[in-house]
């Protein structure tokens, strides 16, 4: 294709006029093509119509669910002024998609892709019931055989109902972009642009961007070339999930360090995660992170980590993706020596912050009110000493603070009340059954009830128990039905949605997550790919956000 300005293909996304429709101008014929044969029913359910602007200056694209919040299309559907950006947030045009079940949902936030022409677009209800496209994670091979879908015009038709598909072969590649030949006949028409590129296996490759119309209704008669351009969309995997973590809903926010690199990722409600993120890069370098811990506050993030100049640093990540920068926690909670460790936990709109320094606990807060931190307090002043503290965990149960602090390797547990009184320490083998040496241990509330896991003789042995709100425990119980045969570095437990999820770096650089319901029964545990991070796996924390 030349770069001659005449000879740029078309964007394809504009449908006929109402004035048009009115005067009888759309062919009854039956359609014959995308320009290809209709999909069959029950096919390619994902796909859906997309009807942008108003009755005057009507456009009409197609778009594909890559899950049941989001669609995507060619951002140029959706720009104010055809050729620009579609500019980030509320849609500057309205734009409804009609479902294959034939629901019509609005479209009510677009986060669009900068270098290429793609955007994903966000529904103001869930498509509920219908799946999202497979997306592939590798581009075809130069001449692969791929497939469009559209409800754009055909040979015969200005505004089809029926969803086409085409062939199309693919011709070339670059970064960004795909140029793709229509087999045969088949061509991309106006109504198309939107449309998915699917590969052989049904995977999206990519979005269906402009192409030269040759054949299409409407096009010139001398137009002959069926050739078009899609957007890629295979190399774009994080950016996707990324965007899908955006979605209101429960969420599990993880940390995992790797050397002295703190990762952010995100395990989504369909068991997805997404890409690892270095928290340095988004919130400042703080010197490399010696520990860190992690609390959801409705859909913030708060990250509490231990800079490479052993001083405590705080920062939040929005709902929307987007991180404050680090903040000093001692200068604002008062200072203290030696700091290995940190736990975290929110308890209502407040951060509570719990770290071992010098082989004591210390504790502060942080008020959700005002960011304000009350000075950090001896937690063996209110308790009494134990020893040398190596390690904590902390949750919020039934409103309240409560604290696992391991000491020669044996867990002590206490209790802060609402109005700020410590209970004694209680030996935990002694209510919930004797292990081996504590070498890592992590805790998550859900109701009234407080649930502690832990990983003993360096690591080989994992299990779990429960603090009722009643005050009892349940015995320990071995994990290795449910986590397998693992050596755990680390151990992260966190609530989400009112479901333990427990997550678990081994000693042969892998991270396992899996799931105790409601219901008491455990899901099976899976690998969790840790996309970006690089280095060997050390310490994993993790807490759900709304």
């Amino acid at each position: 294709m030349s770069d001659s300005r005449t000879r740029t293909p078309r964007i394809t996304g504009f449908l006929v006029s109402a004035t048009a429709v009115s005067a009888g101008l759309i062919s009854a014929t039956p359609a014959l093509a995308l320009t290809g044969p209709e999909a069959a029913a029950g096919q390619l359910s994902s796909v859906v119509r997309l009807d942008i602007g108003d009755e005057a200056n009507s456009r009409g694209c197609t778009g594909v669910l890559v899950d049941e919040n989001w669609v995507a299309t060619a951002g140029s559907c959706f720009a104010a002024t055809p050729g620009t950006p579609a500019p980030a947030g509320k849609p500057a045009l309205k734009g409804t998609a009609t479902l294959s079940d034939g629901r019509a949902v609005e479209v009510v936030d677009l986060a669009p892709r900068t270098d290429r022409d793609l955007v994903l677009a966000r529904l103001a209800t869930p498509a509920t019931g219908i799946a999202g496209v497979k997306r592939a994670t590798a581009a075809p091979a130069a001449g692969a055989e791929l497939t469009a879908a559209g409800f754009g015009r055909t040979k015969t038709e200005w505004v089809p109902d029926k969803l086409h598909t085409g062939s199309f072969t693919l011709a070339t590649a670059d970064a960004t972009t795909y140029a793709i030949a229509g087999k045969g006949t088949d061509a991309i028409c106006k109504g198309d642009t939107g449309g998915p590129l699917l590969n052989s296996a049904g995977e999206l490759v990519g979005i269906n961007s402009r192409s030269w119309q040759g054949g299409c209704l409407g096009a010139p008669a001398t137009e002959t070339r069926t050739g078009a351009i899609g957007a890629r969309t295979d190399d774009l995997t994080d950016w996707i999930q990324s965007v899908r973590a955006l979605t209101p809903g429960w969420k599990a926010e993880t940390l995992v360090q790797a050397g002295s690199t703190l990762y952010q990722g995100i395990r989504l409600a369909d068991g997805s995660w997404t890409g690892f993120t270095d928290v340095q890069s988004k919130a400042g370098n703080i010197g490399g992170v010696r520990t860190a811990a992690v609390a959801g506050i409705n859909g913030d993030t708060h990250v509490v980590a231990l800079g490479g100049n052993g001083r405590l640093q705080h920062t939040i990540r929005k709902a929307d993706g987007t991180w404050g920068a680090f903040g000093d926690v001692n200068t604002a909670a008062g200072e203290l020596n030696n700091i290995t460790q940190v736990s975290t936990v929110s308890i209502g709109s407040d951060l509570h912050v719990v770290a071992v320094a010098g082989g004591k606990v210390f504790h502060t807060v942080r008020s959700g009110a005002n960011g304000t931190w009350t000075p950090f307090g001896d937690v063996a002043g209110a308790v009494g000493p134990i020893g040398s503290v190596t390690s904590v965990a902390t949750a919020s149960a039934g409103g309240e603070l409560q604290l696992v602090a391991v000491t020669g390797g044996k867990a002590y547990h206490s209790i802060r009340h609402t109005n700020g009184q410590w209970t004694a320490w209680g030996d935990v083998a002694r209510a919930a059954g004797a292990t081996g040496p504590i070498t890592s241990v992590a805790m998550a509330g859900a109701g009234s009830d407080a649930h502690i896991v832990i990983a003993t003789d360096n690591g080989t042995r994992q299990y779990h128990s429960v603090r009722y709100g009643n005050a009892t425990w349940a015995p320990f119980g071995d994990l290795k039905d449910y986590l397998g045969t693992v050596t755990a570095r680390s151990v992260a437990a966190g609530t989400v949605d009112g479901e333990l999820q427990v997550a678990v770096t081994t000693t042969d650089d892998r991270i396992v997550h899996t799931i105790r319901h409601t219901d008491r029964t455990w899901g099976p545990t899976a690998p969790v790919a840790a996309r970006n991070v690089t280095g060997t796996l050390g310490a994993i924390t993790l807490a759900g956000t709304l």
